[in-house]
């Protein structure tokens, strides 16, 4: 029986002769909030693009939200499921309204052309925008804005189809402290929300894990190191182990941090 909402089982992506992911099993159930933790090069970016129906595995299993990969029509899973990802916001042209990127969500689409949408959605994408902080941006084009602030709008769009599963590729990245910050709290109340969907977030950074996640992935040149509860997994040994070199982690306050020792 497969998960609610992912299950991989024995799953391998190899390019140019080597294995950017190497036998990987996982599995992410409904209400689950996950981090997915590695150094560079490990395979968390791949991993979240077999997760979001963009990539095929080489070898294994692949089923998302039910249906297993390569015997459905990925157009008709990938929105219900949201992403947040650099590569995603690339193909967003910057000069469209932050209010219609987010809309577009809708039908996992980049680009509003001449489809229509319901006031009710202009509406969702209004309230997500006031939800992310970034409400004050809706007239503004895409291209205009700062790193943060694209950061919450993608959010905002990969909210915007009521997704199953959420996927979030490194959002705080080029962050400053404040914008980290500001980013890893409305991220903990969406974990904290009972009717939000599955997480899953990779990062680099114990620090950046927001309060209420449930489980953590830790891979190493594409290899699990460690996988299940948080507290289980952030472990000295583990982490150590996925990074290649001695650390300490401590929690406080219910957020994480690590040093070198």
């Amino acid at each position: 029986m497969t998960a609610d909402v992912l299950d991989l089982r024995g799953v391998t992506v190899i390019r140019g002769g080597s294995p950017i992911l190497d036998a990987v099993d996982w599995a992410v159930e409904d209400g689950d909030r996950w981090v997915v933790l590695g150094p560079n090069g490990a395979g968390k970016t791949t991993l979240l693009q077999v997760a979001s129906t963009y990539l095929h595995p080489s070898r294994g299993v692949v089923h998302v939200l039910g249906e297993r990969l390569g015997r459905v029509d990925v157009f008709e899973v990938r929105p219900r499921v949201g992403l947040a990802s650099a590569s995603l916001a690339e193909r967003l042209p910057g000069d469209e309204r932050v209010r219609d990127v987010v809309v577009t969500g809708a039908w996992a689409i980049t680009g509003r052309w001449r489809e229509h949408y319901e006031g009710t959605d202009e509406e969702r994408a209004a309230g997500l925008l006031r939800q992310l902080g970034v409400a004050h941006l809706a007239e503004r084009t895409f291209g205009t804005l700062s790193e943060g602030e694209r950061k919450r709008v993608q959010i905002a769009r990969a909210l915007m189809a009521d997704p199953e599963l959420l996927l979030l590729d490194e959002p705080a990245a080029g962050l400053d402290l404040g914008g980290r910050e500001d980013l890893v709290r409305r991220l903990g109340a969406l974990a904290d929300d009972p009717y939000a969907p599955a997480l899953v977030l990779v990062t680099h950074h114990v620090e950046e894990i927001p309060l209420g996640f449930t489980h953590g992935l830790l891979l190493r040149d594409g290899r699990v190191v460690a996988g299940g509860l948080l507290a289980d997994v952030l472990t000295d040994q583990a982490l150590s182990e996925a990074f290649g070199l001695p650390l300490t982690v401590e929690q406080s306050g219910g957020r994480w941090y690590a040093r070198s020792t």
